[in-house]
This record gives C-alpha cells, structure tokens and sequence, in this order.
C-alpha cells in the first residue's frame, strides 16, 4: 500500500470509447491506466481486472468499475485496487459530491462473493445465521480492539443471527509483531481454540517486537497458549495468511478494521447492532 503514492497519479475526466455493453474494453482500461494514472516508467502494467461493475442509485447514469490494476515494480507482482467511473463515454477515478465534499471513491466497494463465507474463514456464529459479518482485522489495530471484539460477543451471545467471518490483515508497517501473532491465531482457530482470537485483541505487546521467540513467550504469559516457531513458519500456514491478503486485495481493502453486513461494506462498522436490539 505503501507504493500507491508513487505509483499512480490522480485523473481527470477523459474520453474513452464503449463497446456494446456501453463499458470500455480492457485494452482500452489498460490505455487510460498508462494515460492518466501510472506515471512512474518503472512500472509495467500487466492489466486492469474488472472485480464488479455497480450502478448506485445517487450517480445516475455512471457505472462504478471496482478494478485491480496488475503492476510489475522492480520484479514484483502489485495488485492495486482502483476504482474508476465510467458514463457516456467519459471516465474518472474521481467523482466529488460539491455538497458534502465527499469523494465517492471512498464510499464504494465491491460486494463480497459468496466464496467468501467458508468454513475456514467461520469464527463465532452458526453458518446458517440470519446475518454474516465478515471482517479483516489486525489485533494491534487500536480501532481493531475497540470494535471487533464487540462483533465477537454479539455473535457469541445470538449465534443464529450472526456468523462472523474473520479474515487477517496485519498492518505491519505500523505493527509488524502482527505479523507473527496472526498466524497464532490462525492456527489456535484450526484447533478449535477460538478464544485465543479474541484473547489476542487484549494482549499487551510492543507493536514493534518483532523477535519471534519473544511474542511466542508474551502469548504463552498472557493467554496461556503454547506454539513453536516452526508452527509459525509452516509452508500451510504461510499459504493461508497469502491467501488472506490476497482476498483483501480483491475486495480493496486497505485498512482496518473493514466491515462486510451481508455482503455489503459497513462503513460505520456497527450495522450489525440493528438486529441485536
């Protein structure tokens, strides 16, 4: 996320030709990223992937392209979420509400797809709840510690209201001990030891430990749970943190905590009470 300043530029208005379904084709998106949004000449733009196309009731008349853009920077593999605005032959990265001053880039993200929900990725809550709340979260997160544990003992106490789907996403460029305590929790789920989950929002740590040897002794103090580096370092449990990120990735998420109520993006992170009241 980092890199998304020096890698893409904002844009205005600009015309672009439509095919049949009144939407530019890829060949012409990955011409209007190069134009208008990637400026640094070290980037290669493999391609834009189109997530969702969405009409929202207040831009009538624009269609919302929720994308990723697939960059190669210095030899990597980039996957930056972009959202673009298409009408009448016109498109933007921008579309500001004068009234308000909102940018409706802000305000849209893509609706989650139903594989979103499985069993892996089912925390608190039955699967058949009436509601599924499904979050990506960091435990050292300050807003992470004030609202996600809420949603845990919402779920807890009306299980067949709501499922909630827990996803991690360690911000380790502010707190890189994450980076260790998520694959802790993890593997305390797949063992059936959910609580160490919600234990791990109250654990007191430097954000900036990052001495694996120490986090595992803070846990083992604080929560009482025991695991080894090697645990940690598993090639099974490497793949499924990749896949978490990867999954954010796709639903352009970029900060925590980020909230889904039915499929939907939650904003305010507390849709979920209307139904417990």
């Amino acid at each position: 996320m980092s890199l998304m300043p020096k890698l893409l530029m904002s844009t205005l208005i600009i015309s672009v030709s439509l095919n049949a379904a009144d939407l530019p084709d890829n060949k012409l998106l990955v011409k209007y990223v190069k134009k208008s949004l990637v400026k640094n000449p070290q980037v290669e733009i493999k391609g834009v992937s189109v997530i969702e196309s969405k009409n929202v009731d207040k831009l009538a008349g624009w269609t919302v392209l929720l994308t990723t853009l697939d960059l190669m920077y210095q030899g990597k593999e980039l996957h930056v979420p972009e959202t673009m605005f298409v009408k009448d032959g016109l498109i933007t990265g921008h579309l500001t509400d004068l009234k308000t001053g909102n940018d409706y880039r802000d305000e849209i993200k893509p609706t989650v797809p139903d594989m979103m929900y499985d069993d892996a990725h089912l925390l608190f809550g039955n699967k058949n709840a009436k509601h599924k709340v499904l979050v990506f979260s960091d435990p050292q997160c300050p807003f992470c510690q004030e609202v996600v544990p809420e949603i845990f003992k919402a779920s807890k106490e009306h299980p067949d209201l709501l499922a909630v789907y827990y996803y991690h996403l360690p911000l380790l460029n502010i707190h890189p001990v994450s980076g260790v305590l998520t694959p802790i929790m993890h593997i305390a789920q797949e063992a059936g030891q959910k609580d160490v989950v919600e234990k791990m929002y109250a654990l007191k740590i430097d954000p900036r430990e990052t001495n694996v040897d120490k986090i595992i002794e803070a846990v083992k103090k604080q929560i009482g749970y025991e695991i080894t580096a090697a645990q940690i370092q598993d090639e099974k449990v490497k793949a499924a943190m990749r896949l978490d990120e990867d999954r954010a990735s796709k639903m352009m998420v970029s900060g925590t905590p980020t909230i889904y109520l039915d499929g939907e993006w939650d904003k305010m992170r507390d849709g979920y009470k209307k139904f417990i009241k």
